[in-house]
């Protein structure tokens, strides 16, 4: 036991500060996501920063801090973890790392501080925080700051530091380990996926057990996810369904519902499909790997005519078409281009333009687009990455998390 009066060390500061959030009514929900991964206090480190699973903490920077202070910073790195935002937002970081840094901290700091207005945690010196950013995402931050040129961003090392700012914008009080995010390897993230997930339930039925209210974003987190492989089968198999010849074997759903057995039509090979995928930054190999591989699969299935595969930005900037006998080189020759703006107008355009008269179209982005969705004259999919809040006007859409790809 301490003796009173005794000074505390800084690993035991940030052991109070952490035991401090848990009991507190309004965090009790974020218990599970404090227990994840390593805490450490660490001479070489000038702030503190965290992977999206361990934290490291300056201790010359603790001894800064007040308690209020303290907590604040705690709270914030393991907003970074519950945001997943060192994997989500990687491509925003690998654009400008500057940016990248101040957008997450936008995020985070609104809401830390929007909860704790009687001053039990106080944001640190250097701090981003703006009333405007409230409710918004890392991205849509980032392009706000980008296109309002409110700093250039520099060389970017992704250090975060607070010491300096660029266009009178902060640059936050902590640093962000991007690097130490992408050496974990996918083992260590599917594990930390999972983590998350379960700390999140637990926390939020912890949260509904003691009667304190939780946290929304946690809900919101807790959402039923639809498994985007389903649907994605189920469109392009619906989609695709011709009419050479009919079978009993598998039933016309359209019917089924009123009692009624018939038989559905299918057709031996179906038109081509387009594939078209935004290239502006958001998806990366692993996200495309894994969304073709899902495609291929399913052609293997309905056999379609061709494959067009279209890369686009601002416009097509890659057109590649495969036939069914090509399908399984896809994967391997396939070479994306573009990394521009998003305007997802040049793909219905560029169809018209070369008389390509697809069967279906499928659209692979983020969602976060320059103008509107485009005036399709076929069936279209989307598949919206990481990006919830985005609502075709037309076609249907179905949203994935990168981590469950």
């Amino acid at each position: 036991m301490l003796s009173i009066g005794k000074q505390l060390t800084p690993e035991q500061r940030l052991s109070k500060a952490v035991v401090d959030i848990m009991g507190n009514p309004k965090y009790v929900a974020l218990a599970g996501v404090l227990m994840i991964g390593d805490r450490s206090v660490d001479d070489s480190v000038s702030t503190a920063c965290t992977n999206g699973r361990d934290e490291v903490y300056g201790r010359d920077f603790i001894d800064k801090l007040n308690d209020p202070e303290l907590r604040f910073l705690v709270l914030h790195e393991c907003y970074h973890k519950l945001y997943r935002h060192l994997t989500t937002w990687r491509h925003l970081y690998e654009e400008n790392p500057q940016l990248a840094n101040i957008a997450c901290d936008y995020v985070i700091n609104i809401k830390i501080a929007d909860d704790n207005t009687d001053g039990w945690a106080v944001m640190p010196k250097d701090g981003c925080l703006d009333p405007k950013y409230r409710g918004w995402d890392s991205a849509s931050v980032f392009a706000d700051l980008r296109d309002n040129n409110q700093s250039d961003g520099g060389s970017g090392d992704g250090s975060g530091d607070s010491s300096s700012s660029q266009g009178g914008q902060p640059q936050g009080f902590d640093d962000h380990d991007w690097d130490g995010a992408q050496e974990l390897t996918d083992a260590d993230k599917r594990e930390l996926a999972r983590d998350i997930d379960e700390a999140i339930r637990q926390g939020a039925l912890i949260a509904g057990k003691i009667g304190s209210g939780g946290d929304r974003d946690l809900v919101d987190l807790l959402e039923p996810q639809i498994d985007w492989r389903e649907v994605l089968r189920e469109f392009i198999q619906t989609t695709c369904a011709g009419n050479d010849y009919s079978t009993w074997q598998r039933p016309n759903r359209r019917y089924v519902s009123s009692g009624y057995y018939m038989p559905s039509g299918i057709s031996e090979q179906v038109g081509e499909l387009v594939i078209a995928v935004d290239t502006s930054g958001s998806i990366g190999q692993l996200e495309l790997s894994a969304f073709m591989s899902e495609i291929k699969s399913i052609c293997d299935t309905v056999h379609p005519e061709a494959i067009r595969l279209l890369y686009w930005d601002t416009e097509v900037c890659q057109d590649e078409k495969y036939d069914v006998h090509q399908l399984d080189d896809l994967i391997k020759t396939t070479k994306p281009k573009g990394g521009g703006g998003t305007s997802v107008e040049c793909v219905p355009a560029y169809l018209t333009e070369h008389g390509v008269k697809p069967q279906a179209c499928i659209v692979l982005t983020d969602g976060y687009l320059g103008g509107s969705w485009g005036s399709w004259s076929c069936p279209v999919l989307w598949c919206i990455l990481d990006n919830r809040s985005a609502k075709p006007d037309t076609g249907k859409h179905v949203h994935i998390k990168s981590r469950d790809m």
